[in-house]
């Protein structure tokens, strides 16, 4: 029976238990996940051998060898790998799903005297947001700098938001509640995500795209209950009493979970691969994915931000415009996973996005502006909650379309991440300009949001339309025709 060790950068050795396959002690191969995404196509489980095969393998020299042999825990599955993704799934859930229900905060703060009419209420969600995705490509560099104090990183991140959520409880200033609920909060979510990101993408190789649909449907799991929840406490407890239960629970739900966040890699092997690989920045096709993100982003928050009070303006009651937004949210968490599992199974990344934005174009067009009902309302949320959050999981097919190196993979996420939390920092902006006309029910979009409608799906349209330019180049049909052109 033949077998295989890894030696790594540093002379250590590593046996992976998902494979068998033979290869000379002397080969020293480029990264250690590198090499895991190469051999965990492999099927076949390495079968049992004594000590005095293999030699021990807790760091023990292997017989005859005098090299130090460490095995890993399987990828793509095993006790480990699900244990991670669950956790990260619960990190996920409650603590973006927190920021992204604050609409819910806007309308009781927007109530209450002291902040009635002060439109910088607004900023409080916003600063929380635009801190998630403007802060990812910090957050992920320093996450991959210095990989040995990832978990460290989680630590400051988590109690920062906790923190951030109790201190908002004892004040009674917007400028108090902006600094705690909006800056402590955003600023500890975003340092606590990358080293969390970075563990899947060691955990996840060949099912990473399935991988990061379920994490990233976790805010849509959570968004069909949470906006609920806090809007009940707000009702019976006030602000206060509902950000200190709400910063408890977190602390409970989240707190035991922090032991399983931890990465696959050993820390010597994870130094070796700090240095992250820039080369994709020189592909046509990452700017590509780039400017279809950006695009995407522009109009991409708009639906959710506005589709309570455009139900509102047609007659319908809070309750309908809560029950759309749920709706939405389960269409996303579907829609997530399908794009993500599909990505792993060597669709088109392309392809997908532009199916992805040519039908939460045709949602906006078709759906959103002519809906002057419930239903039509619900099979609008449906349709651009499957579609509209599905386009958002291929940042990691992007990623693996552009460069094959793995230590890239954190980094096109996070500058995707960012590129898509533009449109999140814009859209209070292009809202005020758009929003100007009266209400007007028998017109397209209701005439209020007409320009709003229409500005959201023409980023959609333009989103896809980028990637289509970009394959109809005379050079790109030619090598799908096969050179008949």
């Amino acid at each position: 029976q033949s077998f295989c060790v890894y030696i790594g950068r540093r002379g250590r050795c590593f046996l992976s238990s998902n494979f068998t396959i033979t290869m000379a002690s002397t080969t020293v191969g480029s990264e250690l996940q590198t090499w895991d995404q190469h051999v965990s196509h492999f099927q076949e489980p390495i079968s049992e051998h004594s000590p005095n095969q293999l030699g021990d393998i807790n760091n023990t020299p292997a017989q005859g060898e005098g090299i130090l042999i460490q095995q890993l825990a399987p990828a793509d599955g095993g006790a480990g790998a699900w244990r991670l993704l669950g956790a990260a799934f619960v990190f996920e859930a409650l603590l973006w799903g927190f920021p992204i229900s604050f609409g819910v905060f806007q309308n009781y703060y927007s109530s209450l005297p002291q902040f009635a009419g002060n439109s910088n209420v607004a900023l409080i969600g916003t600063i929380a947001q635009g801190a998630c995705y403007l802060g990812a490509p910090a957050s992920a560099a320093l996450a991959k700098r210095f990989p040995k104090f990832q978990r460290q990183q989680i630590w400051l991140g988590w109690p920062l938001c906790i923190l951030g959520l109790v201190a908002g409880s004892f004040t009674t200033t917007l400028p108090g509640l902006i600094a705690t609920q909006g800056v402590m909060y955003g600023v500890g979510f975003v340092t606590l995500t990358y080293p969390i990101i970075s563990f899947i993408d060691e955990w996840w190789i060949v099912r990473k795209g399935m991988a990061f649909g379920i994490i990233s449907a976790a805010s849509g799991a959570s968004g069909i209950f949470m906006p609920f929840i806090i809007e009940a406490l707000l009702k019976k407890y006030g602000y206060k009493t509902t950000l200190r239960a709400i910063a408890l629970g977190m602390a409970v739900l989240t707190g035991p979970l922090l032991p399983f966040l931890k990465g696959r890699l050993p820390p010597a092997e994870q130094s070796a691969m700090a240095k992250t690989n820039w080369s994709f920045f020189r592909k046509p096709l990452f700017w590509i994915f780039c400017a279809s993100t950006l695009l995407q982003g522009l109009g991409f928050f708009f639906p959710a931000l506005y589709l309570p009070s455009y139900a509102t303006a047609i007659g319908l009651s809070s309750t309908s415009g809560a029950l759309i937004l749920a709706i939405m949210s389960l269409a996303q968490v579907i829609g997530q996973f399908s794009c993500g599992y599909l990505s792993d199974k060597k669709m088109s990344v392309s392809a997908l996005c532009i199916a992805c934005s040519v039908m939460s174009t045709i949602a906006a067009f078709a759906l959103w502006g002519l809906a002057k009902n419930l239903a039509l309302l619900l099979v609008f949320g449906i349709v651009y909650g499957f579609f509209g959050y599905g386009f958002t999981t291929m940042r990691v097919g992007m990623g693996r379309a552009v460069s094959d190196d793995p230590s890239a993979a954190v980094a096109t996420y996070a500058i995707l991440v960012f590129l898509q939390g533009v449109g999140n920092i814009l859209a209070g902006p292009i809202s005020a300009g758009l929003l100007k006309k009266r209400i007007h029910v028998a017109t397209y979009g209701i005439a209020r949001y007409q320009s709003l409608v229409v500005f959201t799906g023409t980023c959609m349209s333009l989103s896809a339309l980028v990637i289509c330019l970009w394959y109809l180049r005379p050079n790109t049909m030619r090598k799908l025709l096969g050179g008949r052109m």
